[in-house]
């Protein structure tokens, strides 16, 4: 499976941006982590195909929405009132196929994207 992310950029504090991921193939399980400038990748947030609500980071939860789009095999990331600490470059991520549970860790993903940069600055 491949990913393409795309949709970052910068945007001044208290902005918006919609990230989007596209999938080669149909993945139960897509999520969205972030990796700052020498820190660890983090868990944004996740979602399932397979029903129940989706999953976020509780720093995004309120601001950032993700949301799934069957059809075209693609997720979405939604995020508000942006803060200088979003600075980040954002990865897709899916799970294996037959996978259905949502997982915060990094390394239950297989499949990853490229990675968008997001800075957000005024």
């Amino acid at each position: 499976v491949q990913l393409q992310a795309s949709g970052g950029g910068l945007v001044q504090p208290g902005g918006s941006l919609r990230l989007s991921c596209v999938a080669s193939a149909r993945t139960n399980v897509m999520g969205w982590f972030r990796q700052a400038p020498g820190k660890e990748r983090a868990f944004v947030a996740a979602i399932s195909q397979s029903g129940g609500s989706p999953v976020y980071a509780d720093s995004m939860k309120g601001r950032f929405t993700v949301s799934m789009h069957d059809a075209k095999n693609t997720v979405d990331l939604v995020m508000n009132s942006l803060k200088p600490e979003d600075t980040a470059v954002y990865y897709c991520a899916a799970r294996a196929a037959r996978v259905t549970v949502i997982s915060r860790s990094p390394a239950a993903y297989n499949y990853w994207g490229q990675g968008t940069q997001v800075t957000v600055s005024s």
